[in-house]
């Protein structure tokens, strides 16, 4: 009599233990629900009971998956702006939660790109099944390219409707307009937009504060201030700006991060929030409300992106053509502005 402890090494001995064929419990340890639930519960009792471990690598050569998926976070504009960027975790954590829920595992990948091959180099790899990219930095034009041949890759980032790759977003001009119209409704009348536009989504936003003015009757200041994503640089060049005297009642931050930066530089030198400068940013992280002042800023809802991600990248994987998916945009009202 066998022990009940005795450690199985292969399908085949775990079949003779359960009485099946091992087709049925190579399906009953997948989850196929052609096999009986009760099949499956005692095939995984059994499994755990003695040890057994599914041989992965053989399982994908047999299948041709990995039931891997990279995450990539191309860094061309910002080679600085680490992993741990609050937006980037928040992202990755809805990404992680939603990949897994399907079966996959997720592969981070931060690359700095040095060539046009860098996106190829994990398509081509053999190593994941698909692709999702957070951000199209200075890299659009390669991801272009291979979304041209590659069907599995959804990238978060701005929708352009001339474009092939999918993409998952929000509305980032209508959110820049959003929150400019907000600062202008004030009686504002000296705003600035702090953040580099040569970059797509922020791009978007720059272009829907130019609108907002427009739309009311202000001029617009000639030039935006072009500052980093980073805290400590972005405090830095706002502090500049500050120091040289320059005429300001109303910032409108492309991210919640060059906000705070704002807010901190304001803070620092006795301008007072929103008294003497009212602040908005853009992407209503967690820590927008505990900014001093909470700060008003414009939602996207993160989450919801995550998911309408993985959902395109599982529908492209099952050979279905799909479009992007455009987020709208919500203007949070808090103290800041």
């Amino acid at each position: 009599m066998e022990s009940s402890h005795k450690v199985i090494g292969t399908l085949a001995d775990l079949a003779r233990m359960a009485g099946l064929s091992t087709s049925t419990v190579s399906r009953a340890l997948a989850g196929n629900p052609a096999i009986r639930r009760e099949t499956r519960e005692r095939v995984a009792a059994l499994a755990r009971e003695h040890g057994y471990r599914p041989n992965v690598t053989g399982r994908n050569l047999r299948t041709g998956k990995t039931q891997a998926v990279a995450v990539i976070l191309p860094l061309g504009h910002e080679v600085g702006q680490p992993v741990s960027d609050p937006f980037f975790i928040t992202l990755l954590g809805h990404l992680a939660d939603a990949l897994t829920s399907r079966g996959y595992d997720l592969l981070l990948s931060r690359v700095i790109p040095s060539d046009d091959d860098w996106l190829a180099r994990m398509t081509d790899s053999g190593r994941v099944d698909g692709v999702l990219i957070i951000g199209q930095s200075d890299q659009i034009e390669t991801i272009e390219t291979m979304a041209r041949r590659y069907d599995p890759l959804v990238i978060w980032g701005a929708v352009y409707p001339d474009r092939v790759q999918c993409t998952v977003g929000t509305d980032n001009r209508l959110g820049g307009e959003m929150a400019t119209q907000h600062l202008l409704a004030q009686g504002r009348k000296h705003l600035v937009f702090f953040g580099n536009p040569d970059f797509p989504e922020l791009g978007e936003r720059y272009a829907g504060f130019l609108a907002a003015h427009e739309a009311n009757g202000v001029p617009a200041p000639a030039h935006p201030l072009p500052v980093h994503l980073t805290p400590n640089t972005a405090y830095a060049t706002i502090g500049e700006f500050l120091d040289a005297g320059n005429s300001v009642d109303g910032i409108v931050a492309a991210t919640d991060i060059i906000a705070m930066a704002a807010i901190r530089a304001l803070h620092e030198r006795g301008i007072k929030v929103p008294d003497d400068v009212a602040v908005v940013g853009y992407d209503d992280l967690e820590i927008a409300i505990h900014a001093t002042p909470a700060l008003t800023t414009i939602r996207q809802d993160i989450g919801a992106g995550a998911c309408a991600m993985v959902d395109l990248l599982m529908r492209r994987l099952a050979g279905e053509k799909t479009g992007s998916f455009v987020l709208p945009p919500e203007l949070i009202v808090r103290q800041s502005a």
